[in-house]
Order: C-alpha cells, then structure tokens, then sequence
C-alpha cells in the first residue's frame, strides 16, 4: 500500500521511549500522600508559636520565664533556626512520595539529579522515626510534669500546639513502610511474577 509522503503507518511509529525503573512503579497511594502532607504540617502550630516568641509576644511564660528566654540576645536567632530547620526537615517526608524525592532538583547540593538509593532513603527515614520518638514523644507526658516558667494557661496552650508533633514519627513510620513497599519490594514481586 503507497502511503502519501511524509505520513506514516501505524506499523512504522517511533518504539516508546524507555521509562526509569522508578517511574514505572507504582505512585504512592493516597493515604500515604495524604500522611506525607499532615506530617510535613505537624511542626506549624510550635513554630508558629516560637516565632511570636522572637516578635516579644510573651507565649504563655511568665514575665520571668520569658527574660530567661533571653529573647535579645542568641534566643532570637536560636528559635528562628529551631523553626525552620524543623518545618524543613517534616517537608522531606513529601520526598517519600513525589518524585522529587527519588531525583532531587538539579540545584540540590551533592545529591541534586541523580537518582536516590532506595535503601539508603528508608534507613534515613527510620533512623528519623527513632529520632522523633525520642525527641516528641515526651510531650504526651507534658501535663504531668510541673512548668513553673509558664502560666498554667500558657503551659496548656503550649502542650496543644506541641501534640501535634507527637504524631510526626507514626506519620513518617507509615509513609515510609509505603516507600519501602513500593521502591524496596515491588520489583521483587514484578520479577517473581
């Protein structure tokens, strides 16, 4: 059959363009999308918080408590890093599923555009559920404990908006046993298959 030039037939279309392994797994599924996002959410209210602590807003403490602070001098910049190094650090779980968290941005110091080892990644993250156990865990006890720098309505407000962090290290739990299923399992039960 003579086709008009410059048409082609059907059988003669460019072969598919190869895929990256990691893109041809499966997305993550909703619910771990939805976790990634409450988690990176989780540090807000307590850093929301200590940044009205910088602008002179007293927090809850008392007149004592907040000159103890030293809000002048090193507390200021301290509390600023505190807050976003924290709201940084929650936004890498969206990396467990986007796909910039298996390529990182060129523009990403030492990592950036090369492809992330899956095995590498899930020992950071679990080594960061351990971390944050440990270091937010402690606020389910927060009313037991005596705070004599706070007034006991501040001392309440504080605990509430430092709760949510206790939920951070199931929330990266869960999304990271959704990474490893999809990046470490996966292509083990494809070739089983």
């Amino acid at each position: 059959m003579n086709t008009p030039r410059g048409t082609t037939t059907p059988s003669s279309s460019p072969p598919p363009a190869p895929t990256d392994a990691a893109s041809a797994l499966a997305p993550a599924p909703r619910w771990a999308v939805l976790a990634a996002h409450v988690a990176a959410l989780t540090p807000l209210p307590s850093a929301i918080w200590r940044f009205g602590l910088v602008l002179g807003n007293h927090g809850g403490y008392t007149e004592q408590g907040y000159t103890d602070l030293d809000m002048t001098g090193w507390g200021a910049p301290w509390v600023t890093f505190l807050s976003l190094s924290t709201e940084l650090a929650a936004l890498l779980t969206l990396g467990l599923v986007r796909p910039w968290g298996e390529r990182p941005p060129h523009w990403v110091p030492f990592v950036g555009g090369r492809r992330m080892n899956p095995i590498l990644v899930t020992r950071v993250a679990w080594t960061g559920v351990a971390v944050l156990c440990l270091l937010w865990g402690q606020f389910l006890f927060w009313w037991a404990l005596p705070h004599d720098e706070m007034t006991d309505a501040g001392a309440d407000v504080l605990g509430l908006l430092y709760l949510p962090l206790v939920l951070w290290a199931p929330l990266l739990a869960a999304v990271t046993w959704s990474y490893r299923r999809r990046r470490l399992e996966a292509p083990t039960r494809a070739g089983a298959a």
